[in-house]
């Protein structure tokens, strides 16, 4: 795929000298050696292949306006490294460079988004017509058998920056055995400039059959899907690690200069292995391994209405520092059937999306089957096991620092050191149904965490918008609103169902602010408490250095103030209160039963008076429940 050097080919190669005459140095023969001296600008028109290339310092080499210049060496994207932190542009560094070596000079796929052009480079491009040559890369291209509707066995390597490896923004393309190996940093997800797969645009349909993507380097996206592309991957391996940023990056939330995470959210990381991007995309993972150092391994960000799916599959944060599974945002819907996580924070955080838990059954993989249009085959449906979901967390199960919703069914697990749900101050509906065995395990024993938003925030800094927030915890008790019915549901509320399932653990409702906490239980079993709380960082000041420990507060079981607690026992559950538990209010419905551990008696008084415990009853007020 590449021209052997030593073949005739018509080069012209313009030399802008200091003081600004043209001169044309070569043209039409074999060409072994290319220098660019100090202080020289090389305007390279075409494609040149040679032995040997010498780039001094200060030279630039580039293409004519419309065109992207790349440099190879032996099938390998090199050499070319962003030319300011912040900036998008690339050029090709000083040194020598040896052996089958490339130029090429390509049509541009230059982006814009967020104020900047993105030039993109690929080393293939695809769009409704098949591959469109002018704008790919060919010569990084290391084997391989392409067709208009298929790339077979290709191999990329890129140890430069901001290269991309295949870029499909149109009709249907299949990617069979591709082997993508990127070393070095990328520069942002949001558009995946650097990312080794990119499908793009409404109409387009990718589908990844059988990928191996090994990528190391800031915001070196493995997969991105977006303007409302349809991308399937499916028995593929892909691994992201987080790169070494530039020394003056400042750590930041805006989005055009936006390259780690945000440390607010309790993590760390510079790389994301996939992104979901736009409205009405489409991303679905089959039978696939995927696991990121840090930050996120899939994720959806700036859009709507995107859909996230995997299905028996498994996700993995490799490093310590902090990460999630999954994130969802802009009404995003995300379903993982049968997956396995093994996260070092949060299996998944919601700032505004819906995310089902649940197995993998025929019934369920075939309705997603037609509905995402991921054309699994008769015997491929028929080749994927039934799994149930299996959530393992160093740290949490879900947490929302926006609205949103979680279903969980079949026989799904969350095996988690802390909360199982940790809500910062939203409304959010948790359903949680046990009739399949789903199990709830939090090792620290809370079950649901409702707490004030710790998130710091960004600050304005010289006119720039960074990562230097600083949480403070509030001081002193609440103060009453007397407006605020804590007895009532609100649009505003969390609430949360658990149906046929046994509980053991409890639920807090640490917010200061106006925010009930609703509980139903239907034919459910609770052995805890359920209660109003004062919630306690153990570090009153969290900045940066300090980051792991948001979301770590302790409770304090004490009266409601503006933090209802309304608790619901339907027929045929129960709850065993293990400790004091204040509530606002309490409903028995006729076969619910509420009793003490044995060996103990249980205690109900309202608004100061003992009150008995009866079946069919509903209480409000200042409701005590003490174990004694």
């Amino acid at each position: 795929m590449r021209k052997r050097p030593g073949q005739l080919l018509l080069v012209l190669v313009t030399v802008l000298l200091p003081c600004s005459a043209l001169t044309a140095v070569a043209e039409a023969r074999a060409l072994t050696d290319l220098t660019c001296g100090s202080g020289q600008t090389l305007l390279i028109s075409q494609t040149i292949y040679m032995h040997r290339l010498t780039v001094a310092q200060g030279c630039t080499l580039a293409a004519p306006d419309g065109y992207s210049l790349t440099l190879t060496v032996n099938g390998i994207e090199t050499g070319q490294r962003l030319t300011a932190t912040g900036g998008a542009a690339t050029a090709i560094q000083p040194g020598t460079y040896r052996g089958d070596v490339v130029l090429t000079v390509a049509q541009a796929n230059a982006i814009s988004w967020q104020g900047l052009l993105f030039p993109f480079r690929q080393a293939l491009y695809v769009d409704n017509s098949g591959i469109v040559r002018a704008r790919s890369v060919l010569a990084a291209l290391l084997g391989g058998v392409l067709t208009a509707t298929t790339a077979s066995n290709v191999r990329l390597v890129s140890t430069g920056e901001a290269f991309n490896g295949i870029y499909v923004a149109g009709g249907s393309y299949l990617l069979e055995h591709p082997m993508i190996s990127f070393q070095g940093n990328g520069r942002s997800d949001f558009v995946g400039y650097g990312a080794a797969i990119v499908g793009t645009g409404e109409g387009t349909r990718l589908v990844v059959d059988h990928a191996f993507i090994n990528n190391s380097g800031a915001v070196r996206t493995a997969v991105v899907a977006e303007g409302g592309a349809n991308v399937i991957v499916k028995n593929s391996t892909i691994a992201v690690r987080d790169g070494i940023l530039p020394a003056d990056y400042v750590p930041t939330v805006d989005l055009a200069y936006m390259e780690s995470a945000p440390w607010m959210l309790s993590i760390a990381g510079n790389v994301r292995a996939t992104n979901l991007l736009g409205v009405n995309t489409k991303a679905t993972y089959i039978n696939s391994t995927l696991s990121s150092e840090g930050w996120g391994v899939l994720s959806s960000d700036v859009g709507q209405d995107g859909q996230l799916t995997a299905i028996n599959s498994t996700l993995i944060n490799t490093g310590s520092e902090g990460g999630y599974g999954s994130y969802a945002i802009g009404d995003a819907v995300e379903r993982f059937l049968g997956t396995t996580f093994d996260v070092a924070t949060y299996a998944s955080i919601i700032r505004g999306g819906t995310v089902f838990y649940g197995d993998s059954t025929p019934t369920a993989v075939a309705q997603l089957n037609s509905a995402l249009d991921l054309g699994l085959s008769a015997h491929e449906l028929a080749q994927l096991p039934v799994r149930a979901t299996v959530i393992n967390s160093r740290r949490f199960g879900v947490m929302w620092h926006g609205p949103g919703a979680v279903t969980v069914t079949g026989g799904t697990l969350f095996r988690t050191q802390e909360a199982t749900f940790l809500d910062k101050g939203q409304a959010v509906t948790i359903t949680v149904d046990g009739s399949q065995g789903a199990r709830l395990l939090p090792a620290n024993g809370t079950l649901l965490q409702l707490m004030e938003n710790d998130d710091p925030g960004p600050v304005m800094v010289n006119g720039k918008l960074v990562n230097a927030g600083v949480y403070t915890e509030p001081s002193g008790l609440p103060v009453k609103d007397s407006s605020f019915d804590v007895t009532a549901v609100h649009s505003s509320d969390a609430v949360a169902t658990f149906s046929q399932i046994a509980l053991t653990g409890n639920f807090f409702n640490g917010m200061r602010g106006d925010m009930n906490m609703v509980l139903t239980f239907n034919k459910a079993r609770l052995t805890g408490v359920i209660s109003a709380s004062l919630a306690r960082h153990a570090v009153s000041t969290i900045t940066s250095a300090h980051y792991q420990q948001l979301g770590e507060v302790s409770n304090t079981p004490s009266p409601v103030i503006n933090n209802g607690v309304i608790v619901t026992l339907n027929a045929g559950s129960g709850w065993t209160v293990t400790g004091t538990s204040y509530l606002s209010k309490l409903v028995l419905a006729p076969g619910a039963t509420l009793t003490a551990p044995a060996g103990h008696t249980l205690a109900l008084t309202v608004d100061g008076v003992p009150t008995p415990i009866v079946s069919g009853q509903s209480y409000s007020g200042n409701i005590v429940l003490a174990v004694r």
